[in-house]
């Protein structure tokens, strides 16, 4: 690095803002020292012979400037600052529409971290940009060489910290203001944008400073008032030393320690390496080169600075194994604004500024032959005269000059004043010409408050705010969204039929036969008669997988549906790819065919560490209505048997039965055989969920939702699984050992026993009862309701019984207990088995009457008088014999009772009451027996 020149140009300058430093600042060696510092800096960029040209990425002031110093100096070779392995796309923006955007897009890292990807770096490009000047000049120019010399996209990430929360270099977010919500801000994705020539403070403190004595709202308005309008008509050697001048003030601002300036340093010395290879290699003259780069790079103080710098050449690493694929997407202002966090408008506005520029300087900018949304190139414009041979200082006379008071353009303002008001009548407000004017005035009264020679865009914006929106919004769009409409509006760039990648080229050409512009940015309307034009067949496909894999308003169905074993014949489609012609380009980074990009992600899919069984089955559901490849089916089935036998957990048993189920019903419709995966699949997952039942019926965090789909599993899946192999007995040992405490997963282990006939309906009901007889018990019944809910998927020979227990809990229950019980019945039936409850419902329309009449006189089945059954014939005992042998003690009692009747011996058929009563009540004949045995007993012996 050189050192700072005492003398040269600029010493006065030097010396006077030294001694101003002195006589004002609290600190004058510091605040001189930056100052000198500054002035230095300026200096030792101006005395490079290979010449460097500041700039600021989307300034007009900086586009103006590279167009008349192409003009002027007429360079050989120029060197860019903007990722070199991006080269070979520029010669593509020829067949493009500005703004586009140049990006490198990676899907499979090798020597990044997984969990970054996928890759993706942008670097938007704007006809008002310096660079795209410089690059439509070396393509349209024979003889000039564009040299990109910025680090590679790769070295982008390979520089940044290995932690998750690391931004890549250039990444801006916007803030509060920056940026704008919609469908056109977000064109960028989530790449990672690259600019040349980022200009901002360093730090919150300067730029809140610079904002507040600016007294303008964000940075977007400062850098236009007190940068872009005084550079806009500056000569050369003004606008690089202003430009270097601002880029080492907000250098030497910014904090020592910082990461990104270790990071734009080494940027530095990358691109002065890149630019010393190739002056030695080629053997150009360094005096016919130019060098364009940010200002902040151009005030650079690393050691490899320069030409004649004797530090030693910058180490570049090389790039890893990642495979980076290139192409071109469409861009707009308002994503340019929010991935740099620029105030919204703040492009459109500068799109404004550069036309009015051009118009008034007459210079004619660089255009790519034919491209589109340009005119074709006029005359050259304005020659200048040759710059002269050594640097002269023009600091002094532009920073001590008064404002140019070119007065206020009433023309200009009257015209956005009446527009404005016209524009929001369109929209729903309530705006007339009082309105106007009252713009035009606030307009005036807020430039003259903000010390502005003439009201600008943002005036102009604020004022039309406060004027005509007041507190009311009637439509979609505010006012502030209607000025930037009328002040140049959100311009969206379009990337030509040539510049597709092959993918996307392929895609519309198959969809040429449904007679649709699918570039236009409208949404059409598609209407394909299958069963008419089997031409349409292929495109109806294609339609299906762009549906998978582009955003859903991309292509989205209307009428028609495709599903296992269904295909409709007629289908209508919103189709908007013109909308979403970023997410197309991408698509072809992954390969060439739209079919082979499906297949690599249904595989990655069920590849990934986070794949499980229930996303296996829904990718073999996938490849069968989309590709319908038996080989790919077969894969994705066997990784889905590996998949189920390792997981740990049941969270998605319900996806894996209502997957399995609605899988094994195509295929025995469509195939004579099931494929091999399905059965080892079933057999797999008979085994898994017998083992996991166990554990499953006790875990806290197993719902009832999934212990209920494993015993769907086990049970429907049953008779498949032992034919294949599987043992019952293992099912019957896992329901024995289930031991839960949980009413919702004990009330499941009943329907379990119950379906394999080791509790009969009887014993089932009779539990059920006591717990309706347990007052502790009743407040949770609900839970156990649950349960035998989520069983009828299993055990669905239940239904009737669910309806007779719920239709007992109404009717039993007082209604002090069950007003409170209701609430959280409906809440727990709508959680647990909101699908099943359509199956109840369906058996207690079958159970109950249809009618009012037939209600009053209907009974409950499960309460019907069944007849008794007969008596059994009991055998006289002693008791009997006795008292039939000696009638005269009985009849006299009978005689006072008042009874009558005749008496029958023992031997003869009893009277079937009494028989039913003392076999109902046999204690008493028991007890009276016994007495007498005794007494018998007794008596005989005093005989003996």
């Amino acid at each position: 690095m050189t050192a700072p020149v005492a003398g040269g140009p600029f010493a006065g300058l030097r010396h006077q803002l030294t001694a101003a430093a002195t006589a004002f600042a609290d600190s004058p060696d510091t605040l001189a020292g930056i100052l000198a510092g500054m002035i230095d800096d300026v200096d030792r960029a101006l005395a490079v012979p290979l010449e460097i040209f500041p700039v600021c990425h989307h300034s007009p002031a900086s586009a103006l400037a590279v167009v008349r110093r192409l003009r002027e100096k007429q360079p050989q070779v120029i060197y860019l600052e903007l990722c070199e392995d991006l080269r070979p796309l520029l010669g593509e923006l020829g067949n493009c529409r500005l703004p586009v955007a140049v990006q490198a897009f990676a899907s499979e890292l090798d020597g990044h971290p997984s969990e970054w990807g996928p890759l993706s770096i942008v670097a938007p490009l704007t006809e008002a940009s310096a660079e795209y000047q410089a690059i439509v000049y070396a393509l349209e120019t024979p003889g000039v060489e564009l040299v990109l010399v910025d680090r590679s996209t790769d070295h982008v990430f390979q520089w940044l910290p290995r932690t998750p929360e690391a931004q890549p270099d250039g990444a801006v977010q916007a803030g509060e203001e920056g940026g704008r919500p919609g469908d056109d801000a977000a064109l960028h994705g989530d790449a990672v944008g690259v600019e040349v020539g980022d200009l901002r403070p360093g730090f919150a403190e300067l730029e809140a400073y610079l904002l507040h004595h600016g007294k303008v709202r964000h940075w977007s308005e400062w850098w236009d008032q007190y940068v872009e309008q005084p550079l806009a008509d500056a000569d050369h050697d003004t606008y690089r030393q202003v430009m270097v001048l601002i880029g080492s003030l907000f250098r030497r601002l910014r904090p020592t320690h910082s990461e990104r300036l270790d990071r734009d340093e080494d940027r530095e010395r990358y691109m002065w390496t890149r630019m010393r290879e190739h002056l030695a290699t080629s053997g150009v003259d360094p005096g016919r080169c130019l060098y364009l780069c940010g200002a902040f790079h151009a005030a650079s103080r690393v050691e490899q600075f320069g030409l004649a710098s004797d530090a030693p050449g910058y180490e570049i690493s090389p790039r890893t194994g990642t495979r980076w694929r290139y192409g071109l997407i469409p861009s707009s202002h308002s994503a340019i604004e929010a991935q740099f966090g620029l105030a919204p408008g703040s492009v459109s506005i500068a799109a404004a500024t550069w036309t009015k520029a051009l118009k008034r300087s007459g210079l004619t900018p660089y255009r790519l032959e034919g491209q589109r949304g340009t005119r074709t190139r006029g005359r050259d414009g304005r020659d200048t005269a040759a710059p002269a041979t050594g640097p002269t200082d023009r600091l002094s006379s532009f920073l001590t000059a008064p404002p140019e008071l070119n007065g206020i353009d009433e023309a200009e303002l009257r015209g956005w004043c009446v527009d404005i008001v016209r524009l929001a009548r369109r929209n729903g407000y309530l705006a007339s010409t009082a309105d106007a004017i009252a713009v035009y005035e606030t307009s005036t009264l807020l430039a003259g408050l903000r010390n502005r020679t003439r009201p600008t865009p943002y005036d102009f914006t604020d004022a039309a705010v406060t004027c005509i929106e007041k507190d009311v919004v009637p439509g979609r769009r505010d006012v502030r969204r209607l000025c930037e409409i009328l002040l140049g509006g959100d311009r969206v760039g379009r990337v030509g039929y040539e510049a597709l990648p092959p993918l996307a080229r392929d895609v519309l050409e198959r969809l040429r036969p449904l007679g649709l512009d699918l570039q236009k940015r409208t949404v059409q309307r598609a209407l394909l008669d299958l069963h008419a034009d089997s031409r349409l067949a292929p495109c109806s496909d294609l339609l299906w997988m762009l549906r998978y894999l582009l955003p859903h308003d991309a292509v989205r169905p209307i009428m028609g549906e495709r599903r296992l074993g269904h295909r409709s014949i007629q289908e209508s489609w919103d189709v908007a790819l013109g909308r979403n012609q970023r997410a197309l380009i991408e698509l072809g980074y992954e390969g060439v065919t739209v079919e082979q990009v499906l297949e690599q992600r249904l595989r990655r899919a069920v590849r990934g560490p986070q794949a499980t069984a229930a996303g296996a089955l829904a990718a073999i559901e996938d490849a069968i209505r989309l590709l319908g490849s038996p080989r790919l089916i077969g894969e994705l089935g066997t990784r889905a048997v590996e998949l189920l036998a390792t997981e740990r957990t049941v969270d998605d048993a319900p996806d894996v039965l209502r997957r399995i189920r609605r899988l094994l019903t195509h295929h025995r419709a469509t195939a004579t055989a099931l494929p091999a995966w399905c059965e080892a699949f079933v057999a797999a997952g008979y085994t898994h969920y017998c083992t996991l039942l166990p554990s499953a019926f006790v875990d806290e965090q197993a719902g009832v939702r999934q212990v209920g789909a494993m015993l769907g599993f086990l049970f429907s899946m049953e008779n498949l699984a032992l034919s294949l192999g599987c043992d019952r007995t293992q099912l019957e040992l896992a329901v024995a050992q289930a031991h839960p405490e949980a009413p919702a997963k004990v009330a499941l282990r009943w329907a379990a026993r119950h379906q394999l006939g080791l509790l009969p309906l009887t014993e089932l009901r009779d539990c059920c009862a006591e717990l309706l007889a347990n007052p502790l018990v009743v407040p949770i019944f609900p839970q156990y309701l649950s349960g035998f809910v989520q069983a009828l998927d299993p055990v669905p020979g239940l239904a009737s019984f669910v309806v007779e227990l719920m239709s007992t809990a109404f009717a039993q229950l007082p209604d002090p207990i069950l007003l409170p019980w209701l609430p959280t019945l409906i809440t727990t039936l709508r959680e647990h088995g909101q699908e099943l409850v359509p199956l109840l419902i369906r058996e207690a329309a079958h159970t109950f009457p249809g009618t009012l009449p037939a209600l009053d006189s209907w009974e409950p089945p499960w309460v019907k008088a069944t007849p008794a059954p007969a008596p059994p014939n009991v055998p006289a005992g002693p008791v009997v014999g006795l008292l039939t042998d000696h009638p005269d003690s009985v009849d006299a009692i009978a005689g006072l009772l008042g009874c009558s009747n005749p008496w029958q011996r023992h031997d003869q058929p009893g009277r079937i009451e009494v028989v039913a009563l003392l076999a109902r009540h046999p204690d008493t004949a028991a007890a009276v027996v016994d007495l007498l045995l005794v007494d018998r007993t007794t008596a005989v012996v005093a005989q003996r």
